[in-house]
């Protein structure tokens, strides 16, 4: 039967036989003893928590064999994959799949729960060590109370890996609870490509989401990694992403968001290595009364290092997003290159854009800048295409598709920028001309 996440009896009967238990009744304590976040609390400014329920889900078992196998079909969004691993409702579907060559090269792909118990030091060493600067703490802690739904992949020193490992978290069941994790460590020269995709089977579950990443590049390693948030819009979403860049390793995110009634995606990047450099690349269409809280800090600790973040959202109707985000430069960080930006487009006179970029410099010998930037479409461009026979409408999509298309392109990958435009085109299709256009 299913049984709530805030009952002391949910959380007992799911430490039974895990691995993971004492890091379990740690979250669980620690989330006991938070409050709820608070608007008062700097960084909960501006976010309506009016949304903010834990109440009402539950741990539901695993769908039926006909919804399994529904779901696995679906997981077939991009197929040229290196690997792929498939959670619904917190369960694994099938089996984990990795190509054998990289098996053969040492490549660990497994569940948390399997590699708790087959690599429990490499767990000891990464898991979930860094924690949240960004509001989120009490969220991180019931994630880790229920730490179970996740993966974790290593890539061995020198290691390639082109093709991308794809990984699928499905909501299935009403009122269900998820928590899914991402475990990624590239060790010296090692080079791995991660989508992580956060589905809804349908339209009307009510679902809740506290999801969590911990990436780590090694001297020399390269991360690419693509988060594709699109469940549906009865679900509350939590993201809690934690990036190590060491010296000279590179690491790229690209995270796209569509769905939920209310998301917060929190991301810390850490640049602890001198030559370093991590970019983060956000895309967000927001429409009807969606809120989209993104909360960003990047931490230049090592001299010579170089950060580039670069957030575009699209509101529609009553929709709100906030951005807060600081470049946060430590004293020894010298020769720091780091950038800033976050640009709204407002498609509705009753949608809202919050934006709050700051930057806390301690050195004196860097390169540092922020902005943010709120306007609407260009009404000469749609003059111009509605005078060549283009409707209104579609003139609209078009525009819009024109403003992301900026981050579409950082995907590097033709199949899923296919698939990222087929979403944002079926949010659009789910609107009528009406709503669109005010």
């Amino acid at each position: 039967m299913p049984t709530e996440i805030l009952s002391p009896d949910t959380f007992a009967a799911q430490q039974n036989a895990s691995p993971l238990a004492a890091l379990k009744k740690a979250g669980w304590e620690q989330f006991q003893q938070l409050p709820v976040p608070q608007r008062t609390n700097e960084r909960w400014r501006f976010s309506n928590l009016n949304h903010v329920k834990l109440e009402g889900f539950s741990l539901p078992p695993a769908p039926a064999k006909e919804i399994q196998q529904e779901l696995l079909q679906r997981s077939a969004l991009i197929e040229k994959v290196s690997g792929k691993i498939v959670f619904a409702d917190g369960h694994l579907l099938g089996e984990v799949s990795l190509a054998p060559e990289l098996h053969a090269q040492g490549v660990i792909l497994e569940t948390l729960s399997a590699a708790a118990e087959k690599h429990p030091a490499l767990l000891e060493q990464y898991l979930l060590k860094s924690g949240t600067d960004l509001g989120g703490e009490k969220f991180l802690a019931l994630h880790q109370a229920y730490l179970k739904t996740g993966y974790f992949l290593h890539v061995p020193k020198g290691v390639e890996i082109s093709a991308p490992i794809a990984v699928y978290n499905w909501l299935a069941a009403d009122g269900a609870a998820v928590f899914p994790h991402a475990l990624v460590v590239a060790e010296e020269n090692a080079r791995v490509n991660v989508v992580d995709f956060y589905l809804s089977r349908d339209e009307s579950a009510k679902g809740f989401a506290a999801a969590a990443a911990d990436i780590h590049a090694a001297p020399g390693a390269g991360v690419f990694r693509k988060v594709v948030q699109n469940w549906n819009e009865q679900t509350q979403s939590y993201q809690i992403d934690n990036t190590h860049a060491e010296n000279n390793s590179t690491v790229t995110t690209v995270s796209v968001n569509l769905g939920a009634k209310r998301a917060r995606f929190e991301n810390a990047i850490r640049l602890n290595g001198s030559g370093s450099n991590v970019r983060l690349y956000g895309l967000t269409v927001a429409d009807q009364d969606q809120e989209f809280d993104q909360r960003t800090l990047q931490i230049h600790n090592a001299p010579d290092s170089y950060s580039d973040l670069l957030y575009k959202n699209a509101l529609l109707d009553r929709a709100r997003t906030i951005f807060s985000g600081l470049i946060r430069v430590a004293p020894g960080a010298q020769k720091t290159d780091a950038y800033q930006t976050n640009r709204n487009l407002l498609l509705s006179p009753d949608a809202e854009a919050n934006s709050l970029p700051g930057l806390e410099i301690e050195a004196n010998d860097v390169k540092c800048s922020h902005g943010a930037t709120t306007g609407q479409l260009d009404t000469s461009e749609l003059f111009y295409m509605q005078a060549r026979g283009i409707p209104k409408e579609t003139a609209y999509e078009l525009l819009v598709f024109g403003f992301f298309e900026e981050i579409i392109e950082k995907v590097d990958n033709e199949e899923l920028a296919g698939v990222l435009r087929t979403f944002v085109q079926e949010k659009f299709k789910r609107r009528s001309a009406k709503n669109l256009l005010g």
